[in-house]
This record gives structure tokens, sequence and C-alpha cells, in this order.
């Protein structure tokens, strides 16, 4: 039984131990079999599959989109199209070994341009590279065609279209409009994750800017098979065709605007035309101005330096970037705080002697001795009298009211306008002034500011929206320039802005019948009686003279209008001219408002608005302010 025990067992481990050696044998042949593959995949075969990952790589162009266009309010007149224009690329890998120097020097012969133009964009490091660098853009169409006819002595240059920015509209737009340009490296960081690459065309100020992103549209795409290198491989292209971006309808009437050009002529300073129930800009112009096509040509790094560097600044937007004291522009403000106060009757008048007194100082009104007499609201503000304004500055109101009341019209705070920057002026407080000079704040500086003088500054814009304020009754509009967004291929309304509430005030209504009522005095009885007389339309308004440390016996010109005086303020304009003391004075303001208001409810051009008011003799040309 031992023995017999014994050889069952010992079987038993034979069958055991030959499955062992089966199964180490199976292992071992299978890692042989990988091994082998491996070796063939990666040795014997490495080659072939490295030229077939080769064969499948591609090269991917980005075609651009074309910009959307803009369009004034009626969406019949182009401010701002596409032209067809063309740039040339080189790939200097694709020239024959030798033939560099040759191709550049003909391709620039073409372009009309030095050869050291192409070298500096393709240094000698890179002309073994195939990838296509841009040689010139803003090509016409002539030199395309003549390197297509000397094609084979181009051996690496093509071209592509690229569409060029074009400014129908320029002169007094193109503060609004702004102008597009390269995008630069910092700008990059920031709009990466947008989709904006290397290669984007961007809009650098004003509504180009604003709007950019509705503006650029959808690039496309173009894609050849290449090799590793970059040489091309196939010639069957895969298009995507790109989308062009929305087109842009602006509340501006170019006829206005071009009136109101007119009217400010070469003048330094600034005008508004608003429509206060609707916050729309139908006109905004600064002079001086500049010709934003001028960003597009070659020379526009010079272009640019040149502007930046000129006295005048022509790149500043005066209407919304300057701030200047609003000087007696302001009385309708201090009007409305008196009022609404209840500090004095409308009726009661202050005696004005041609000064007054307050501790060691004498502040002397415009008028001088023996003064204006004694004087009630209507006609203080008519004669624009500063010792009744400063008595109810010092005596009633004090300065914490006066800042108040100049918030609620919106002075000192951001107008939100659909345009990349604005001023919010200023407006003082006893506060501001111990924590900025480490001063108490004075009565003389309550005098200042209750005609705004002193620290206070405005930009037209703000004045703008404050005379809104009295036409609305309490209720400022946000402001803005764009009113539609179209589709550029049907022509189809996307979207439309709507008119949005941006302050509403709590004053009373009968203070703005009052305000009303003294602001129509102001021209039928004051100081503008003879600039303002107009028998087509009836204009309330205030004019204001702002000193200017700098410029001695010179003063920026003021005057803030809306007409018609008797209608309601759906159809009513609320214009604002500046004009700055670099001018030779001649109170312009008030004849620049009144010929505005002409040619807009008289439906006349500026020669017509003149020659209707009478003014063909006063206006003569004036020199530009360098």
């Amino acid at each position: 039984m031992r023995v017999n025990d014994l050889k069952s067992k010992s079987g038993v481990s034979l069958k055991r131990d030959s499955k062992l050696v089966v199964l180490v044998l199976i292992i071992l042949a299978s890692f042989a079999i990988y091994t082998m593959k491996l070796f063939s995949m990666q040795v014997l075969e490495g080659a072939q599959y490295r030229q077939q990952s080769e064969d499948i790589s591609s090269r991917v162009k980005t075609i651009p989109a074309q910009r959307g266009e803009i369009y004034d309010r009626n969406a019949t007149v182009p401010m701002v199209v596409n032209t067809d224009s063309f740039a040339v690329d080189l790939i200097p890998g694709e020239i024959p070994s030798g033939k560099y120097d040759t191709v550049a020097a003909k391709l620039a012969d073409i372009l009309q341009i030095d050869k050291k133009q192409i070298d500096a964009k393709i240094p000698a490091s890179q002309r073994s590279s195939f990838s296509a660098i841009e040689v010139k853009s803003n090509v016409p169409f002539a030199m395309v065609s003549d390197i297509a006819e000397n094609k084979n002595d181009l051996p690496g240059v093509s071209w592509r279209s690229k569409p060029l920015r074009s400014y129908v509209q320029t002169g007094s737009m193109s503060h609004i409009l702004g102008y597009v340009g390269d995008i630069t490296r910092e700008e990059l960081k920031v709009m990466y994750n947008q989709g904006y690459t290397n290669t984007s065309i961007i809009g650098k100020t004003g509504i180009e800017k604003q709007y950019d992103s509705i503006l650029q549209g959808v690039p496309g795409r173009e894609s050849t098979t290449v090799d590793v290198r970059g040489r091309l491989l196939s010639d069957a292209l895969t298009v995507i065709n790109p989308e062009m971006g929305k087109n842009l309808v602006l509340t501006i009437d170019t006829n206005i605007q071009t009136l109101t050009e007119k009217a400010l002529g070469e003048r330094v300073g600034a005008a508004v035309v608003l429509k206060p129930a609707t916050g729309e800009i139908l006109a905004m112009v600064s002079y001086p101005y500049f010709d934003s096509n001028l960003f597009s040509s070659e020379n526009a790094s010079q272009e640019y330096a040149r502007m930046v560097n000129a006295s005048n600044n022509p790149l500043l937007n005066r209407a919304i970037n300057a701030a200047y004291p609003p000087a007696s522009t302001f009385k309708v403000i201090m009007s409305a705080a008196m009022l609404e106060e209840q500090s004095m009757p409308a009726e009661k008048k202050v005696e004005c002697t041609g000064s007054i007194r307050y501790g060691d100082r004498t502040f002397r009104c415009h008028i001088g001795t023996p003064g204006h007499g004694y004087m009630d609201l209507k006609n203080a503000l008519a004669q624009s009298c500063n010792v009744y304004y400063w008595t109810i500055g010092r005596d009633f109101i004090g300065i914490d009211m006066i800042a108040s009341y100049a918030q609620e019209f919106g002075l000192g705070r951001s107008l939100e306008i659909d345009l990349p920057s604005h001023s919010a002026g200023f407006i003082p407080t006893a506060q501001w002034k111990e924590r900025r000079y480490h001063e108490k704040w004075l009565g003389g500086d309550t005098l200042s500011a209750a005609i705004g003088q002193g620290y206070t500054t405005v930009t037209p814009l703000h004045m703008a929206n404050a005379i809104a304020m009295v036409v609305n009754e309490g209720v400022i509009y946000k402001p803005h320039v764009l009113k539609e967004i179209r589709d550029p291929a049907s022509g189809e309304v996307i979207s439309t802005v709507e008119p949005e509430v941006l302050h509403e005030s709590s004053i009373d209504k009968s203070v703005w019948r009052t305000v009303k009522e003294a602001m129509r005095h102001t021209v039928t009885d004051g100081t503008v009686l003879f600039p303002l007389k107009n028998k087509t339309v009836q204009i309330a308004g205030k004019s204001g003279t702002a000193e200017v440390a700098q410029y001695k016996n010179q003063w920026h010109s003021w005057f803030v209008a809306y007409a018609p005086y008797d209608g309601p303020p759906e159809d009513a304009i609320v214009t604002v001219v500046l004009v700055e003391a670099v001018n030779t004075w001649e109170w312009w303001a008030p004849y620049a408002t009144n010929i505005i208001m002409q040619g807009i409810f008289a439906n006349q051009d500026y020669d017509q608005a003149i020659d209707a008011l009478g003014f063909r003799y006063l206006t003569r040309p004036v020199g530009r302010q360098e």
C-alpha cells in the first residue's frame, strides 16, 4: 500500500510540473513574440511609420472674417465699410537653396518696398522655415496680378484676401468711430481666451473698440496636407468659410453731425446734440479731430506718434474725456437746489451792488459797479448775476448741499455712455479738500463752487445730461450712440437699444417748471438776447464764461440749451457747445447753438441756417489752433 501510494503521489506531482512548464513556455513565447513585434515596429519598420505620420500632418490657415459695417441712424449712410485688399506671404523654406536674395529682391521690386524690409521680417535663422510670414499688407490688386504673372520666379510667395477698413465718414466722426489696428502682445494676453489670435485686427478706440466682439465676425479655416516640415503634399483644400461680423446702426444723424461740425468750426472745443427723452446722441463733435484711415496706412505708427505729440491733442475727445469748469451754466443747478430746498422764494430779490465781501476778500460780479440792482431768480439767471448766486450758496445752501444737488444732476459720476473711455468730472466737498490738501473748506471756496468755478469740473456731455434732466422734469437716460444691431446679409434687426433710466430725481415738478421759465427768460431778455434770436423755434438756455488761470483775459465759452421750449420732451433737442480759451475770444458758443437749432428745426444745412439767421458776416474763417 505504501508503494502504491507513493507511486500515485509521484504521478500527480509530475503532471503538475509539466503543466507549470507548459504555462511558463507559453508566457515566454508570448513575451518573445511581443518583443519581436515591438522591435520590428520601432527599428525595422520605424521609418515607414514615421513617414506615415508625416504624411497625415496638415497646415491650417485662418481666413479672416470681414468686420461688420457701421451706418448712421437711418441705416442708409455707410460710415465704415470694408474694401478689397490683399496681404502677401512668403514661405522661405520653399525657396530653392541659394535663391533667397534673388526672390526677395524681385518681390520687393513688385511691392515697391526696400528688400531690407523683407529681410527684417525673415532673418537668416528663419530662412529654412516652412511657416508663412506676412511680408506686406494693404496690397492692391495690380500688385497681386504682377506677382501672379511672375509666379515661376517667385517660389514660396503667395497672397490672400485681407479686407481693409475704410472710414467713409471722417472729420468729426473720428472720435466716435475710432479705428482698428493689429493686436499687441499685451492685448492678446488679456483677450486670448475670447478667441483672439496674434493675427487679429481689433478696435483700438471708439465704437470699433466698444463693440469689437460684435463687429469681429467668425474667422474661417483653410487646411492642406503637409509633411512635418510644412511642405505641401496635396493640392486638396478643406475650406470653412468665414462669417462676417454684425452691422451696427448708430444714433448719429449725419446731417446734424455735419451741421454741428461746421457750426463749431475750426475752434478747439466740443459740441453735443442729445435727445433727452431717449438718451440718443444725434451729434458729437470734438475739434481738432483726425482721419481714422491714417491708422490703416503704411505710416500708421508715425502718424500716431505725430498726433500723440501734437500740442492740440487731436486724439482727445473733448466732448466726453476733457473736463472743464462749468461756469455760469452751473447756475441752472443752483436755481433748482434753491427752489427745492425752499431756501428763498423765486420772487424774492437780492441786491447786487457789483461785489460781495467775505472775510478780507472782495468778490466782484462780472458787471462791476454799480451792479445789477435788485434781482429775483428769473432775472438773476438771465443776467447771470454772481452776487445773487453767491448769496444763495453762502447764506442758504452751503457746500454739502451744492455738491449733493450737482450729483443729483449726474455731475461727478460716470454717465455710462457706450464708448470706451469718458471722464467723470469732479464735484468737490469740504471733506475732500481736508483729505486732499489738509486744509479746511473756506467760505471763498463755497462762493467759487456756487458759480461753477473752483475745483468743479464737468464734460460737455455731463451738461447735456443735466439739461436733459430739466427737460424730462427729473429723469436722466443713459446716453448712447448705438441704436441697432443688424444682420449683414438680410439687414434684419437683431436687437435694438432701448432707453434706459440712469437716474430719477425726487425734485418737485413745480421746480422744473420755474427753472424752464427762467432759462427761456435768459434767451428772450438776458445776456444772449441777440445771438439767440430765432423765429423758427423757441430756445431756452444758459451761457457760461469760465475763467482759465493759464490764459490771461481768455475764457472758456459755454452755452447749454434745449428747444422747443413749449414742446413735450419727446420733441425736444438738447445742445451743448464749449469753445476753449485757447481760441481767440469771440463768445461763439451761443451763436453756434443758434445755428444748430435753426438747422435742425428748419431742416436746413449750415449755409442755409446762417443765412436765415443773418450770421453770414460772423462766419469768418477761424485758423486752426496748434
